[in-house]
């Protein structure tokens, strides 16, 4: 087999392309670093140079995953118009996000935390960064709404979008999204009808 070595600051991002669609088309466990190598076009002395092994590989990218998530999710949220619609943004975003990727098996971090060995991978801190991100932020969006308890409506607007996911897994079409925060939309309006008074605004 011929390596075409590749040279330059691109090579990382080059190995971490390998490795995402690799990692998403055939999971983490099936996915050897040979895999990587020959599909980044790299030798196995680049790979290891670069992330030592392929418990590091996974771990950033992750890391790069979950710094693009949040970027777009950023986009979404700026332009968002009402508090509902930022909170709701989480759904915005999840769709952009999937146009600008290849087509997974469903979240990522989800299914790379099914797939991890033991609790001392280095990926499972990455992992649990993307949920306490997802959980805190809702949170951080929902007490901009006039409810009485925000961590339940963020909690149930993560469920919505975790469901989200899960129904790419079960051959959901296009329209998953939209309908997932058609579901989180009717929490959010429940949430702020209770949160009101009788009178009240």
């Amino acid at each position: 087999m011929t390596v075409r070595q590749v040279r330059g600051p691109a090579v990382r991002e080059r190995v971490l392309d390998a490795a995402e669609t690799l990692f998403h088309r055939d999971g983490i466990a099936r996915t050897g670093v040979d895999a990587v190598i020959a599909e980044a076009g790299v030798s196995t002395a680049t790979l290891y140079a670069h992330f030592g092994g392929k418990d590091s590989l996974v771990a950033a990218y992750l890391e790069r995953r979950l710094a693009r998530w949040c970027r777009v999710w950023d986009d979404a949220v700026a332009a968002a118009t009402t508090p509902e619609d930022r909170l709701l943004a989480v759904f915005d975003a999840l769709a952009r996000f999937r146009d600008d990727q290849p087509a997974t098996r469903g979240c990522a971090f989800l299914a790379t935390a099914v797939e991890l060995p033991g609790p001392d991978h280095p990926a499972r801190a990455v992992v649990a960064a993307e949920t306490a991100h997802l959980r805190d932020r809702l949170r951080s969006l929902a007490a901009d709404l006039p409810v009485a308890d925000p961590d339940a409506l963020a909690d149930d607007v993560l469920m919505a979008y975790d469901g989200t996911l899960s129904a790419f897994l079960r051959g959901a079409g296009d329209d998953a999204v939209a309908r997932g925060r058609i579901l989180a939309g009717i929490a959010v309006t429940a949430a702020c009808a209770g949160r009101r008074e009788p009178g009240g605004v």
